[in-house]
């Protein structure tokens, strides 16, 4: 079942009816390394019911989080892997991938769903998931967000995960912003921002989702932020 599931996703492709789909709706892609406060931004966007946050379907096990059991429809929507191929024989992800064995994809009702709600569709993302959206609709906005400097973001890394970090883990999530920060420093893809102040990028990303316009400073502002943190990373990782 696996390989067949596999085989299919390297051939995948939305339908035109899903690409139409993607094109008359609104949609915010949130993207950057973990710390960066992605999930804080989601919360505050979606409090002002203008987003409808797209749910991806997944065929791994429901986790315990902080003592809380992940719900299906609320984290994700868990399914088993004949249903995840059935899926993908109807067309019915708009992308999907396999991570760690189990198979992740947003599904084209999520879509259908915002769109029909008037809303815009909302969701975070890795760098690979921005450049499928891109490829499907060039007009899909993705959002990078940005900590301040490579120390903040290593305190709120730190009040995340504790002191007691598996050093391997720190090393792959440290490799992994690189390779994402150099997806947002040689391509066009996405647009900038420096969260130093959650109600600042807050108000910032509403004013962005109206005029769909970044203020070149405050894109040049960012790029510069994002090649200093890159280069902080390469200096950390060469000295560990």
């Amino acid at each position: 079942m696996d390989n067949q599931v596999q085989q299919k996703l390297q051939s995948y492709i939305p339908s035109d009816a899903a690409v139409k789909l993607i094109k008359a709706t609104p949609i915010l892609l949130l993207v950057g390394p973990t710390g960066a406060g992605k999930d804080s931004l989601k919360e505050k966007l979606l409090e002002t019911n203008q987003y409808h946050h797209l749910i991806s379907h997944t065929t791994r096990p429901p986790r315990v989080n902080q003592g809380v059991s992940e719900q299906d429809g609320r984290e994700y929507h868990f399914i088993t892997m004949a249903q995840a191929e059935q899926m993908l024989d109807e067309q019915a992800f708009v992308e999907a991938k396999m991570y760690s064995g189990h198979l992740y994809g947003t599904s084209v009702a999520e879509i259908q769903t915002a769109h029909d709600d008037h809303k815009i569709a909302l969701t975070d993302v890795d760098v690979q998931g921005v450049a499928e959206y891109k490829e499907l609709d060039p007009a899909v906005m993705a959002l990078f967000l940005l900590p301040p400097d490579f120390e903040t973001w290593q305190a709120r890394l730190s009040r995340r995960y504790g002191d007691v970090v598996d050093a391997a883990d720190s090393r792959l999530r440290l490799e992994t912003a690189l390779s994402e920060l150099d997806q947002l420093l040689t391509t066009d893809h996405y647009i900038p921002v420096i969260n130093d102040n959650i109600d600042q990028v807050f108000s910032e990303v509403q004013q962005l989702t109206k005029t769909r316009q970044a203020q070149p400073e405050l894109v040049e502002a960012a790029h510069r932020v994002a090649q200093k943190l890159a280069d902080d990373i390469r200096t950390y990782l060469s000295a560990s």
